[in-house]
């Protein structure tokens, strides 16, 4: 999807069309841009950069806080005229996925004709714009739709693959970042055709299996990362967490002890939307002086249980902050697994109680948005739900189905 937050606040407020609009917060908070339109990509701009410096560098900038259920809303509206396209769609993230529509020529014609008659679906049934790209590979295809913003198709021929990508900066390729570019033009590595034509044997040296990844993307290959699955099965999280900076430093124990709870929840609530359990629970809390710490313990038993994940990260937050002013905390579950393991009866029949009444606050959040109900030791830390790109209530990023069986 094009600039998707600005373009769906661009829908609830038309007078927002052409101008510098930035999503994320307002220009004197400590967060960062989640989405910028196109009129103030032109003044440098960009996601994840500190609101504040967008300011300096377009103060005539509308900043908007942004409204995460909205986008939410219009994410099922794409995803449902994805799965009339086809029923192996993988949601990448909130405005971004991938569609596997082999066999399905005779229905919607080759891919070119499809790809026309998705972009009009989307356009009729949400008001929106969207990029596509077309290849053998996910990998190609998401350069190919970057390439082909705003608003536009592009087509990679099979065969052709290498070729498309060998101009491009290396940084195009998905999963490389700044270190990774500065460590690529240390070896005189710019272009990802310079890639390329590196042996996989000196990559692998230089970079482990990173390096055997980077070689099958250079030639257009979906090769480790995020495309090691089948389209369709994105697989479980490795980890969840959730995080909040504070717009002015704190050492208010009871507003730190009512984040944790908030926070705690967060986490809660996207651990039973996977269908997953936590077996070890980690705090993170940064200084003013942007100096960090994490500490983590790992449970008797796996859980996804809010108090449960809220009385280790009190536990955790008590035995090692200082006393002096936050700067950021957050709550992380890891070693995730599908089972909570074995209990004594005493123990599950009050996991199951908890379970029951957790699954009536998801469904009432489902309906009436996150906000709906909570735990009362989390209300005065409750804080404005961050816009990010991969929130609690995606379309089609429920447990994976073999978990069900």
């Amino acid at each position: 999807m094009d600039a998707f937050f600005v373009s769906v606040e661009e829908l609830f407020d038309p007078s927002l069309k052409g101008k510098p609009v930035v999503v994320g917060g307002k220009p004197d908070q400590r967060g960062v841009v989640s989405a910028a339109s196109y009129a103030a990509r032109k003044f440098g701009v960009h996601s994840a950069m500190p609101l504040r410096t967008a300011y300096k560098l377009c103060p005539q900038a509308i900043f908007v806080e942004g409204h995460p259920h909205r986008y939410r809303d219009v994410s099922r509206q794409v995803h449902d005229v994805l799965r009339a396209f086809s029923p192996l769609v993988e949601m990448a993230s909130i405005d971004e996925a991938y569609l596997d529509v082999t066999g399905t020529e005779r229905l919607h014609g080759p891919p070119m004709r499809a790809a026309h008659r998705l972009h009009e679906a989307i356009k009729e049934q949400t008001k929106l714009n969207c990029s596509i790209g077309i290849s053998t590979a996910r990998l190609v295809s998401k350069v190919c739709s970057d390439q082909a913003k705003p608003n536009g198709v592009l087509w990679v021929l099979p065969g052709c693959e290498a070729r498309f990508l060998a101009p491009l900066d290396v940084r195009k390729i998905p999963g490389v970042g700044k270190v990774m570019e500065a460590s690529l033009a240390k070896l005189g590595i710019r272009k990802v055709g310079d890639l390329a034509r590196l042996d996989e044997p000196f990559l692998e040296e230089q970079f482990g299996k990173w390096g055997l990844a980077l070689a099958g993307k250079s030639k257009g290959l979906d090769a480790g990362g995020w495309f090691d699955s089948p389209v369709g099965d994105p697989g479980d999280p490795k980890s969840i967490s959730h995080e909040h900076t504070f717009d002015q430093d704190t050492a208010d124990r009871e507003r730190l002890g009512a984040s944790l709870s908030h926070l705690s929840e967060m986490v809660g609530r996207r651990l039973r939307e996977h269908g997953l359990w936590a077996r070890t629970v980690q705090i993170k809390f940064r200084y003013s002086d942007f100096s960090t710490f994490t500490r983590a313990h790992t449970l008797d038993h796996a859980t996804q249980i809010d108090t449960e994940l809220l009385a280790e990260a009190k536990s955790l937050f008590d035995r090692h902050w200082s006393g002096k002013p936050i700067r950021l905390i957050g709550v992380h579950a890891g070693n995730l697994v599908r089972g909570e393991g074995q209990m004594s009866l005493l123990d599950q029949g009050h996991s199951d109680r908890w379970g029951k009444a957790l699954a009536a606050a998801d469904a009432m959040r489902d309906k009436y948005g996150e906000s709906a109900v909570g735990l009362a030791g989390g209300l005065r830390g409750r804080f404005q739900e961050r816009v990010h790109e991969n929130p609690v209530g995606l379309p089609g990023k429920g447990p994976r189905k073999d978990s069900l069986e």
